[in-house]
């Protein structure tokens, strides 16, 4: 009987993609006012520290790699080992542009890797129910990544001038992880940087060469550290969600 519940454990295992994460953490300090935003502190744990523990406490998520800037790589991997992060698999050097270095940190995935989800290493408050809506969405997929309707009304213009005004109804907000077939998006991005394709997400990769991206249910405190106005209201959003 302890066989057959062996053999089960086994086959459930393997019935479910093989989820690798690239986390890229290479960005500057410049909007940051001298601190980096990856190790600045949210109730005091930084926060990659954040970013990174809720990946480790996916179960879909099998392994993660960090993708940093040089001066990063010790302070980041003393970080793991200090919160006992055990599926950081590795912290590399980034490259030049976001996409280069999600490149770099794709070519550090375990080669039985299925899925590739990429996920800002400073958006700390991403949630275990967003997480596996998006990875088991890309798995029936191949390309999945979370949105929130946008709220505000959004003009396009030019010169300071309004050419025109969008139907809100159609516009969503992007979040990360994106997620994607994991030799979908080495493709796309190899292809983006041979040809010099401009990039805003990893998603714009997947859909220059014609491939549809699911979106999936976003949240609204998903938001990404950049400023210091972001790192307020991350405490606020630290304090309400610990009242609940």
């Amino acid at each position: 009987m302890e066989k057959f519940f062996s053999w089960l454990k086994g086959k459930a295992k393997q019935e479910r993609s093989y989820c690798a994460a690239v986390v890229p953490a290479a960005g500057s300090a410049r909007r940051m006012e001298g601190v980096d935003k990856i190790l600045a502190e949210l109730g005091g744990v930084p926060v990659i520290v954040r970013t990174l523990g809720a990946l480790n406490d996916c179960d879909l998520i099998d392994e993660i790699i960090v993708v940093t800037r040089e001066d990063l790589i010790v302070p980041i991997s003393g970080l793991v080992r200090q919160h006992g992060l055990n599926k950081v698999k590795t912290v590399v050097k980034g490259g030049d542009t976001r996409a280069e270095s999600v490149r770099l940190g794709l070519a550090e995935v375990s080669k039985e890797a299925d899925l590739a989800a990429i996920h800002d290493g400073a958006r700390p408050f991403v949630t275990r129910e967003l997480l596996e809506e998006v990875i088991q969405t890309a798995e029936r997929t191949n390309a999945a990544a979370p949105a929130v309707p946008v709220v505000d009304t959004v003009k396009v213009a030019h010169n300071g001038l309004v050419d025109s005004t969008p139907d809100r109804e159609t516009l969503f907000a992007v979040q990360t992880p994106q997620v994607f077939e994991y030799g979908l998006i080495t493709g796309a991005l190899e292809r983006a940087l041979r040809d010099k394709i401009p990039l805003t997400d990893d998603c714009s990769a997947v859909e220059a060469m014609g491939m549809k991206v699911t979106l999936t249910t976003g949240s609204r405190e998903n938001i990404k550290i950049t400023t210091p106005i972001d790192l307020a209201t991350g405490e606020a959003i630290l304090q309400w969600l610990e009242q609940d």
